[in-house]
């Protein structure tokens, strides 16, 4: 089983769990709301172009909110169950959902007081450093200074060239939800006071 595989079970649990009105860090969003995006974003590849392209946000919203409607245990299966073969989202499973679901599991984990980061895991870790490297260049990119990742075992990526460069040092699963925009993330800033506050100013939403 991918990790892909693995967070995807981990995230239904999770929302069997809490229920489908707890918080995310999706705000607004409660689980019922990320669930429902979940679901949209395999099955509905009509509806899923509207989650980056602007003009088309109402459809998707509108199929978003049916998905939304139905029961919540419903709504789970949907999501533990993924989506259909045909999609390509079942065929590049671990390439497009590594990520997608690591980071919004942690959005329901890390939601209420008392969170704390997972353990390392080889496994895992690997496979978020390799997303990590590619989204990274995209999240950072309106950084006006240069920005390094930088793991615990001294491993780093460069995500955005550019003068007085900052080194953001963590545990990968850390740096990913940093990268992510999420400001509960356990990370280290290394580098001039003025370029740490421009990174942690940026937009690192894609």
């Amino acid at each position: 089983m991918g990790v892909a595989q693995d967070e995807r079970r981990l995230l239904t649990e999770l929302f069997a769990e809490v229920g489908p009105d707890a918080p995310t860090l999706c705000d607004p969003w409660r689980t019922r709301d990320l669930a429902a995006h979940l679901v949209l974003r395999e099955r509905r590849l009509d509806a899923a172009v509207g989650i980056l392209v602007t003009p088309l946000a109402g459809h998707t919203q509108k199929v978003q909110d049916s998905y939304a409607a139905k029961p919540w245990d419903e709504l789970v299966a949907l999501v533990r169950t993924g989506p259909p073969r045909w999609s390509p989202y079942a065929l590049l499973d671990d390439l497009v959902n590594t990520v997608e679901y690591f980071v919004h599991h942690e959005d329901v984990r890390r939601a209420v007081d008392g969170w704390r980061p997972r353990s390392p895991d080889p496994k895992r870790d690997a496979a978020l450093w390799s997303g990590l490297s590619r989204a990274g260049k995209l999240t950072y990119r309106s950084s006006p200074v240069g920005v390094v990742l930088r793991r615990p075992d001294g491993e780093a990526v460069t995500v955005k060239a550019g003068p007085n460069p900052v080194v953001l040092t963590g545990q990968v699963s850390e740096l990913l939800v940093h990268a992510f925009g999420r400001e509960r993330a356990e990370v280290e800033y290394d580098g001039d006071p003025d370029a740490v506050a421009a990174v942690k100013s940026v937009n690192r939403s894609l």
